[in-house]
């Protein structure tokens, strides 16, 4: 947590980077953030394995799974965790062939 800072500086840190925020969403508009969100894609892709990928389908898979308690409902179809260790495994491929 950061140390309120309202004493000797003015304003602490979680004011600042509200306020930060709150001027640049009144000064740039959705396709700002979807520009600025596909540049962090591009680099994490370039930062990140294979198994990375894989490691995050995985875990996204188990917390949806967990979220339901349904689970045993699923008329034969997969498990939303293999359903996310299948997609993370999918973007690594596809990752590897770009």
């Amino acid at each position: 947590m950061a140390k309120d800072n309202k004493n000797n500086r003015g304003m602490t840190v979680e004011e600042a980077g509200r306020k930060g925020g709150e001027a640049t969403a009144r000064n740039h508009d959705r396709e700002f953030y979807e520009e600025i969100g596909r540049k962090g894609g591009e680099a994490t892709s370039k930062n990140h394995d294979r198994e990375f990928y894989e490691e995050i389908g995985q875990k996204g898979g188990e917390a949806r799974a967990n979220q339901r308690d349904d689970d045993n409902d699923r008329d034969g179809k997969m498990s939303k965790a293999e359903a996310g260790r299948k997609g993370g495994e999918a973007r690594a491929r596809q990752r590897d062939n770009d």
